[in-house]
């Protein structure tokens, strides 16, 4: 059987990922914990790279903010900004295949023993929960309406999640939480504007690993999106993004089918890219 592999965020690294996949064992499957692109060196090569993969069911990528980002200024919805690298997709020939692609990968993936997502989950969601309310951002985004839920998938509010949310407040709430969580209060009010490690939250606020009835602690949790962590090992939680865009490595680390995940832990990185701007 194929081992599976999940791994951390690329961020259009795309010589970086060409070299994990050539050191990870032949036939084995991947993963891609979501911000597919952006900053990196060539987010072009990176999609149309991780399209073949996908296309030769070598591969399944989760999306993230910055995947989310370049959707948004695909549609007109956003405009590109500074650190941005997604120009050479918009003037692409193939940018429409790429988008429509794109938008029809997942929002997060469960086997009913591990979860893989972007950035994490709330308190409140149990494991069937997660996936259905990943579903119905799915959904949005496959819809010929797509449009209509990124013009209104932007902002911090509602911050706190109710089984009674409707519409696009719903929608957001769940898009947030996938996909740029990382502290919470224990009862799941987010905070989206601290970005350093765990243990320089605000006031009040855990990481959102660490809120005490999470329903999901029992599940084995793979997620990216928070590079300050570097890799981390904390219970049954696997941080992947260890900074490949700013000078730090591609992480790849095992999946478990058990959902135990095991005590000789087997990762493989390779160098990432020395951004110009990391300080």
């Amino acid at each position: 059987m194929s081992k599976i592999y999940a791994v951390g965020d690329i961020q259009g690294c795309a010589p970086s990922l060409k070299a994990l996949v050539k050191k990870l064992p032949a036939q084995s499957k991947m993963i891609f914990l979501g911000d597919l692109v952006n900053r990196g060196p060539d987010s072009l090569g990176t999609l149309r790279y991780l399209k073949k993969l996908q296309e030769d069911k070598r591969i399944e990528c989760i999306l993230g903010n910055h995947d989310l980002h370049l959707l948004a200024v695909d549609a007109g919805i956003r405009k590109t900004k500074g650190l941005d690298t997604v120009q050479p997709i918009l003037n692409a020939p193939d940018r429409a295949e790429l988008m429509n692609w794109l938008r029809h990968r997942p929002m997060a993936l469960s086997n009913g023993k591990v979860l893989t997502v972007h950035a994490g989950v709330l308190p409140q969601w149990d494991l069937q929960q997660t996936i259905e309310c990943a579903q119905e951002v799915e959904k949005a985004l496959r819809k010929k309406s797509y449009k209509d839920f990124l013009m209104n998938m932007y902002g911090n509010t509602p911050n706190k999640w109710s089984n009674s949310l409707k519409g696009y407040e719903r929608l957001r709430v769940i898009t947030n939480a996938l996909t740029r969580i990382r502290f919470c209060t224990p009862t799941g009010t987010m905070e989206f504007e601290s970005k350093e490690g765990f243990e320089d939250g605000p006031k009040g606020y855990v990481p959102w690993f660490k809120t005490p009835k999470r329903k999901t602690q029992d599940a084995l949790i793979y997620f990216g999106h928070w590079s300050t962590l570097g890799l981390l090992q904390h219970r049954n939680v696997i941080g992947l993004d260890t900074g490949c865009v700013w000078g730090g490595k591609l992480t790849a680390m095992e999946v478990p089918e058990s959902g135990k995940p095991s005590k000789d832990l087997k990762f493989i990185q390779v160098d990432g890219y020395d951004h110009p701007l990391r300080m």
